[in-house]
């Protein structure tokens, strides 16, 4: 892990004086006496503290900014997993010494313009939260500064991703399914949407062909539009499985009402499980089956790789997964009983 940078509050302690009076010392700002100003500049030299420029550069070249870049139908929903992840971004940031700055892209197709901080230099790095075509993908590398990719990965061998272990998330959740009696199971999800999605359909699909259970096409349910938006409602087939893996748990939270809504009791006619452990399976009745998404390690190895590669540019680790957790909750009836 990068070592923690000193901060203001570091060398209040030492100094045994108030952060204010650091930050006003560091600052030349009035307040405190030159004296003082002076033995804090110096206590802040020896303990290694980096001045803050606001995008201006430093003696080092450095912002100390990062570029958090989403695109906006992934943050419609302000409990949506990438504001979740964002917060904890800028948290860690900060703890860093740096600031992280929020850039959305707002075109649907996700081929925008770069970010304006980038092309102005004010940041050292950016931080890709969510799926992105191949072509936005290119420009962005292709601009010359570290790059990190949060929850998405293409073709490109050289970009550095850091990802849920989606696929096996998704088979956890499906062979959960199976142990407990389910052999007639569904999908929902629309596959094409994104790189999770198609790895979670995989991993589903996986547990199937252990099992040797058939692929029924008919179960496999779209959930949303091209541009990412979750359907109000879902098209059910005429023959409904015992059980449906949902490709996370907002889709989940939606399609147990809507069953509840034609009359289909979840678990007792259909099981549901979700995925990312978000507000909404806590929120459903019943509370949902689903995968805990580690958010806070994607979102901590995505600031410790950014940081090294701003500081040797030659520093490189590739495609990092992080493993959730199987959270057993009400939504799924054991067949077996």
């Amino acid at each position: 892990m990068v070592k923690k940078a000193v901060t203001m509050s570091d060398i209040a302690k030492v100094m045994n004086v108030s952060t204010v009076t650091v930050s006003k010392a560091l600052g030349d700002r009035d307040g405190v006496s030159e004296e003082l100003r002076e033995r804090i500049k110096q206590k802040a030299t020896e303990m290694g503290y980096r001045m803050h420029t606001g995008g201006r550069g430093g003696h080092d070249g450095l912002s100390y900014n990062i570029g958090i870049v989403v695109a906006r139908h992934f943050i419609g929903d302000a409990s949506s997993f990438y504001w979740i992840v964002y917060r904890y971004i800028v948290e860690l940031l900060q703890k860093q010494n740096y600031y992280g700055m929020l850039e959305v892209v707002n075109d649907a197709d996700n081929i925008g313009e770069i970010p304006n901080s980038v092309l102005d230099k004010k940041v050292d790095g950016l931080i890709v939260l969510g799926q992105f075509s191949d072509a936005y993908v290119d420009k962005l590398l292709g601009c010359g500064i570290p790059t990190v990719f949060l929850d998405f990965y293409g073709s490109r061998e050289d970009a550095e991703t850091v990802l849920s272990d989606n696929f096996y998330g998704a088979y956890m959740l499906t062979s959960h399914l199976i142990a407990n009696g389910h052999r007639k199971i569904g999908f929902l999800g629309s596959i094409s949407s994104t790189s999770s999605i198609q790895d979670r359909y995989l991993g589903y699909y996986k547990a199937l062909l252990e099992n040797r259970i058939p692929l029924r096409q008919d179960w496999i349910i779209s959930d949303r539009s091209n541009e990412s938006d979750i359907f109000p409602e879902f098209t059910l087939p005429a023959d409904m499985p015992t059980a449906i893996v949902c490709n996370c748990d907002e889709a989940a939270y939606k399609l147990v009402n809507q069953l509840k809504g034609v009359g289909i009791s979840v678990p007792d006619d259909v099981s549901v499980v979700g995925y990312d452990n978000h507000i909404y399976s806590t929120i459903s009745t019943p509370r949902l089956t689903t995968i805990d998404v580690n958010s806070r390690v994607m979102s901590t190895e995505a600031v410790d790789i950014i940081l090294h590669k701003i500081r040797d540019g030659s520093y490189k680790r590739g495609r990092t997964l992080v493993t959730g957790k199987l959270v057993r909750r009400e939504s799924v009836k054991n067949l077996n009983k």
